[in-house]
């Protein structure tokens, strides 16, 4: 079945059955769910819509809307509108501290990373306090979209004192690999997990909704002698990960 044949309104729209833009609405929600239009996708213009349909581009748009707000499609200035790509969630165990790259290499998956921000900075108050650093030091930064199969997944701010990571630039694919190396791979962290909604910014880097959920991961590492070796900054989306952690009895 074609789109075209899928939205012609003899097999779905019905007078006094509810506002147009609503039967419309439903009709192209149940194409996503029908997998008639396919996950990244674009979408027929409105103009193309409204004479398929015989509905005026307004209701279109309204529509279009519903759509947008919901998550179910993106809109983008200048391209059209798209079928949203909903990723297969990863369980991300938070009893083992290992990188993004390891992760997604043990799940078969092929991880690569878009710079945002390489080299050597003054410190931010929050690195200073967990870093154990002075205003006056500086920190080596490293902020990645981290992709899995080519979708976005996570925007990642690590931050480590310079002794420990003396050349950002050595940082091409995987992190612990680079500290691993030079003898610095932490064996421990601690992590807070709070829930946010995404800033514009963010969620265009992620190719999701304005105000869609987020998950913030703060991660302080720590070497084997006890020395703070990285502090890490992880926004991940809400609709791609589940965190997991096993819980035991404690006998004390």
């Amino acid at each position: 079945m074609t789109v075209a044949e899928f939205l012609d309104p003899e097999g779905w729209f019905h007078l006094g059955a509810g506002p147009r833009y609503m039967q419309l609405w439903q009709r192209l929600n149940d194409g996503v769910s029908r997998g008639i239009l396919q996950p990244g996708s674009p979408l027929p213009a409105e103009r193309e819509i409204a004479a398929i349909t015989q509905m005026s581009r307004v209701t279109v748009r309204k529509a279009f809307q519903m759509l947008a707000d919901e998550g179910t499609i993106i809109q983008k200035q200048g391209s059209g509108s798209f079928v949203a790509s909903k990723p297969e969630r990863i369980e991300q165990n938070l009893s083992r501290l290992t990188s993004f790259s390891e992760d997604m290499t043990r799940r078969g998956k092929t991880s690569t990373s878009r710079f945002l921000e390489r080299g050597f900075f003054m410190p931010s108050p929050d690195e200073i306090t967990s870093l154990g650093l002075s205003s006056e030091d500086s920190v080596a930064r490293i902020v990645r979209l981290r992709m899995a199969d080519g979708e976005p997944m996570a925007i990642e701010r690590a931050s480590l004192p310079t002794d420990i990571l003396p050349n950002p630039l050595s940082v091409e694919t995987s992190l612990y690999e680079v500290l691993e190396r030079d003898g610095f791979r932490p064996v421990r962290a601690l992590q807070k997990i709070s829930a946010i909604n995404l800033s514009a910014k963010d969620a265009e880097l992620l190719a999701v909704q304005v105000g869609d959920a987020g998950l913030m991961i703060d991660r302080t590492s720590y070497l084997e002698n006890g020395r703070v070796a990285e502090f890490t900054q992880s926004l991940y989306r809400g609709d791609a990960y589940n965190f997991v952690a096993e819980l035991r009895l404690s006998k004390e």
